[in-house]
């Protein structure tokens, strides 16, 4: 089945930034979260996916088509994608009711049926000038939008900042609601790992401009753990061979050392003194690109 999205070696310059080698695909039926700390390349790579700006590198492809910048065939294409940006990209002056019209004249698969029921369930009161909307609203503004045509994919940047807890949940369930079908995909960009814990099948972690992991969200979050350990456990572990020389990630604090493990279930075999914790997304992330490689 064809890709939604293939991002290959993408590469983007910006003074001292350099953002290289960049692979990242969305399949059909498959919802890839996309993290890293600030300033790490996520917004440079969905913007240059998207053709919002131009890649000095590599190669994207919209549902298996290349996307040429510019091009008669990547606007088409983008036709097909709903798209939530870190802001409001509506004029501050427009009121929510207004909105629809740009969507009428955007995409010929404008709904507006399925516009007044996002708008209603999302509270978002037709009077309402853009410039009036908290962060959040103004979030669910754009998510709505984006739904509104029925895109096949969906890239979201930072779609749930600003959002409170229920309100980020129900956006999730909306979210479940978009792949039911089994033939749509979301790209994912956030700091709120804990909504990709919930949704999420795969995970691409980008640091410094740099792919620095990518596994299904299974593997990290089932599989993977924590041990909490003294630095002689450390020291054991490593000479037990349980880890490859240098591939062992130790983060160092007050009270002693995480040790990050690929196999909980295993590591709690051979180390049954050594108390293990299943990791999370962020513990998986903190670890790899803080810690200290042992």
């Amino acid at each position: 089945m064809t890709n939604l999205i293939d991002i290959e070696n993408l590469g983007k310059r910006y003074g001292d930034f350099v953002l290289t080698g960049v692979n990242l695909a969305v399949e059909p039926g498959t919802v890839v979260g996309f993290i890293g700390s600030n300033g790490a390349g996520k917004t440079t790579t969905l913007k240059a996916a998207l053709g919002l700006i131009t890649a000095d590198e590599g190669t994207v492809r919209l549902f298996g088509q290349v996307a040429a910048p510019g091009s008669a065939a990547v606007e088409e294409l983008k036709s097909r994608i709903g798209v939530v940006l870190d802001t409001c990209a509506f004029p501050s002056t427009c009121r929510v009711g207004d909105i629809a019209s740009i969507g009428r004249v955007a995409y010929a698969t404008w709904d507006d049926a399925r516009w007044n029921e996002l708008t209603a369930l999302f509270q978002l009161a037709p009077k309402k000038k853009v410039a009036d909307l908290s962060r959040g609203m103004g979030m669910k503004l754009s998510l709505a939008f984006a739904l509104a045509h029925h895109p096949e994919l969906l890239v979201l940047d930072e779609a749930t900042a600003g959002l409170d807890p229920i309100a980020r949940d129900e956006v999730l369930d909306i979210l479940r609601d978009f792949m039911a079908t089994g033939e749509r995909g979301i790209l994912m960009s956030t700091h709120i790992t804990s909504d990709l814990e919930k949704i999420a099948d795969e995970i691409v972690c980008v640091d410094n401009g740099r792919i620095m992991f990518a596994a299904p969200k299974d593997v990290l979050t089932d599989e993977a753990g924590v041990a909490r350990c003294r630095a002689a456990d450390v020291a054991a572990v490593l000479e037990a061979g349980f880890f490859a020389p240098g591939t062992a990630r130790v983060l160092r604090h007050d009270y002693g050392c995480d040790l990050l493990v690929p196999d909980r279930f295993a590591f709690g075999r051979a180390f049954p003194d050594i108390p293990v914790d299943k990791a999370t997304i962020e513990d998986y992330m903190t670890l790899t690109l803080k810690g200290e490689s042992r």
